[in-house]
C-alpha cells in the first residue's frame, strides 16, 4: 500500500484485547492518525497501542455506541474509520478508503460488506454475509446510536463500498456465549429503559423464529456443524433477552 499516511483517524475501543489489537492496528498503519478508548484493559492492550503510536485515552465503560462517540471526537480528522479489535482492513479495502476521502462528490458515510470469519474459516451463510456495517464516516454528519451493538446513523449521504471488512468475533464457542449472555444483560436494560415489556411467550416464539431465519431461510445449514452453533446461539440470545427484560419487569428494586 501506499507509503504516505492518509489524512485519515482511526476510532478503536478497547478492553482486554492483547490478542486481537496487533493485526487490527498493522491493518490501518496507512492513517496517520489511531485513537484508542480504553475501558480498563488487565492485559497488554494499553502498552500494544502505546507502542504502535497510537492516542490512549483511559475511560470507563458507557454502552457501546456512547464509547465509540468517545473515541470519534477525540480524532484529528473529519474522516474517522471507526473499527473493532477484532476487524481487519485488507490492502484493497485501504485503497478504496483512500480513493473514497479523496472524491469531493462522494457521500458522508460508507457501509462496508463484513467478512466473518469463524474457526478459520469465512461463514458465507448464517445472515453473516454481508453483514454491511458502517465504518467510513464524516464526524461532524452523524453520531454511533444505541448502547449495544451500535449502529452509525447519519445525517448526511450514505454510501456502499463493495470492499470488505475482514472480521474475527469468535475463537470458540464457549467466546461465544460469554459475548452472547454480556449482550443479553445490556440489550434487556435498553428495551426496559425504552418502555418495551414482554410476556412469558415472548422468549420462546422469538427463540424459534430466529433459529428458523439464521439456518433455513438464511442457508445456515450450509456452513455445517458451526452453522448449526451459530443458529443456535442466535436462537439462545433472543431467548435469553426476553427472558431478562421478564426477570426485570418482576424483580426491578422499586423505587
Amino acid at each position: 500500500m501506499q507509503k504516505i499516511k492518509l489524512p485519515l483517524s482511526v476510532a478503536i475501543i478497547t478492553k482486554n484485547e492483547e490478542k486481537m489489537l496487533p493485526d487490527c492496528l498493522r491493518s490501518v498503519s496507512f492513517a496517520d492518525d489511531i485513537v484508542v478508548v480504553d475501558s480498563g484493559s488487565t492485559d497488554r492492550t494499553v502498552e500494544i497501542a502505546k507502542g504502535f503510536g497510537c492516542r490512549v485515552f483511559i475511560e470507563e465503560w458507557k454502552g457501546d455506541g456512547p464509547q465509540k462517540n468517545s473515541a470519534v471526537d477525540k480524532c484529528m480528522h473529519n474522516w474517522v474509520l471507526v473499527l473493532d479489535a477484532d476487524e481487519r482492513v485488507p490492502p484493497e479495502t485501504g485503497e478504496e478508503i483512500l480513493r473514497i476521502i479523496n472524491d469531493p462528490k462522494g457521500a458522508d458515510a460508507y457501509s462496508f460488506p463484513r467478512k466473518n470469519f469463524f474457526h478459520g474459516k469465512w461463514i458465507r451463510h448464517c445472515d453473516w454475509w454481508p453483514d454491511r456495517i458502517v465504518r467510513l464516516v464524516k464526524k461532524d454528519k452523524g453520531r454511533s446510536m444505541s448502547i449495544t451493538h451500535s449502529r452509525w446513523a447519519t445525517t448526511g449521504v450514505l454510501g456502499e463500498a463493495d470492499v470488505p471488512i475482514e472480521h474475527r468475533s469468535f475463537e470458540s464457542y464457549s467466546d461465544m456465549l460469554k459475548v452472547v449472555d454480556g449482550r443479553t444483560d445490556e440489550t434487556a436494560r435498553e428495551l426496559y429503559n425504552e418502555g418495551r415489556r414482554a410476556n412469558p411467550l415472548a422468549p420462546v416464539s422469538n427463540a424459534i423464529g430466529m433459529f428458523l431465519k439464521i439456518y433455513i431461510l438464511k442457508l445456515g445449514f450450509l456452513d455445517g456443524f458451526d452453522g448449526l452453533v451459530i443458529a443456535f446461539s442466535r436462537a439462545e440470545g433472543v431467548f435469553y433477552k426476553y427472558a431478562k427484560l421478564i426477570e426485570i419487569q418482576r424483580h426491578k428494586p422499586k423505587t
